[in-house]
């Protein structure tokens, strides 16, 4: 086995070490532009949360006819459900209720559910920057919090 040295970037995740003040920040941000230019998201307006207050959500959002499901075939929601779970699983979990809530909603999805998924896009739009920070402590849990560059 040969030694390669520190590792810088693994499965799309950017790591960055301070060891002098014992910091480790993992960003997805080269991912993120990834995603919203594959879903066509690149140029979209920022947003300054992933889903606006007081929205309600159901199943009555869902489909009820072949019409409806057949118009909701053609958009890649499953797909862009998934990369966005990637995100949230990795460095994001300030999207992780909101991710929730569309789950519910993952095998019949409704144009409202899509709506909320773009929404979720222009808020990682913004806070691309974002990084999962981890530093050293003295305590038995992990310490970490969402940190901007």
């Amino acid at each position: 086995m040969k030694d390669l040295g520190e590792t810088f970037f693994v499965l799309g995740i950017k790591i960055l070490r301070d060891r002098s003040h014992g910091v480790i920040r993992l960003s997805q941000e080269n991912y993120i532009d990834k995603v919203l230019a594959r879903f066509g998201m690149k140029d979209s307006k920022p947003r300054d949360t992933p889903i606006a207050k007081g929205d309600k959500y159901s199943l009555k959002q869902s489909p009820n006819d072949d019409l409806e499901r057949n118009e909701m075939q053609k958009i890649p929601h499953a797909s862009t459900m998934r990369s966005l779970m990637y995100a949230q699983v990795c460095t994001r979990p300030d999207i992780e209720f909101v991710m929730g809530v569309l789950d519910r909603y993952l095998s019949n999805p409704g144009m409202q559910h899509w709506k909320i998924v773009k929404r979720v896009m222009h808020y990682l739009k913004r806070t691309k920057g974002y990084m999962l920070t981890y530093q050293k402590s003295n305590m038995l849990t992990p310490n970490f919090v969402l940190s901007y560059k």
